[in-house]
């Protein structure tokens, strides 16, 4: 299964989708027939398969297409990675950083495959608890490192536009696998990830 995904939709599969927006429009008390609407059902059913196109990729592949053999074996950090998910209780957007570190055990990976990997879980209805650990997992599983550490800061558009309606809250969720579970290395991910380094 290739991992590279293309604006392609399937027309039957877009064609289904679009009649349920067509509904739903219908439903909320808007005229779909007017203007502004005609093309949107087509534009949300479209955008909905892209939002969640993470179900059609394989997090495992992506890594093993750029395994290296290499002896580094101190912390490898990228930091700062764009997030954007859906919130499978209300389908609502959350966004936000995701931080992730290895320390390498005899394999190292490209450096873009891990937001690659990021990308796979968000592009999935999720809850920020699940996208962290499932994150975690495929890394520790796939590299086999000395260890792993994910975590992640968001914002949920659930909490900020209905419900609570709370706009500066942010959630942090983490997840540590191997010598990330020292307090010691634990903590050093987190002072580099919190310092001004670039």
């Amino acid at each position: 299964m290739s991992y590279n995904k293309f604006e392609e939709y399937s027309i039957e599969t877009t064609e289904e989708i679009k009649k349920k927006y067509l509904s739903i429009l219908t439903e909320i008390g808007e005229n779909p027939n007017r203007e502004g609407l005609l093309k949107t059902p087509e534009r949300a059913s479209k955008a909905m398969q892209f939002l969640t196109h993470g179900y059609d990729l394989d997090p495992e592949k992506i890594l093993e297409s750029a395994m290296f053999n290499e002896d580094y074996s101190e912390m490898v950090i990228v930091k700062d990675i764009e997030l954007y998910s859906l919130c499978e209780h209300h389908m609502l957007p959350f966004f936000g950083k995701a931080h992730i570190a290895y320390i390498p055990n005899g394999k190292i990976v490209g450096l873009s495959k891990i937001p690659r990997i990021v990308d796979v879980f968000a592009r999935r209805l999720q809850v920020q608890e699940r996208l962290t650990d499932q994150i975690v997992n495929v890394i520790n599983k796939v590299l086999k490192p000395q260890g792993v550490a994910v975590v992640i800061e968001a914002s949920h558009m659930c909490m900020m536009m209905r419900g609570v309606q709370k706009q500066n809250s942010v959630t942090t969720t983490s997840a540590f696998r191997g010598v990330f579970k020292n307090v010691e290395t634990r903590l050093e991910f987190l002072k580099l990830i919190d310092s001004n380094l670039h």
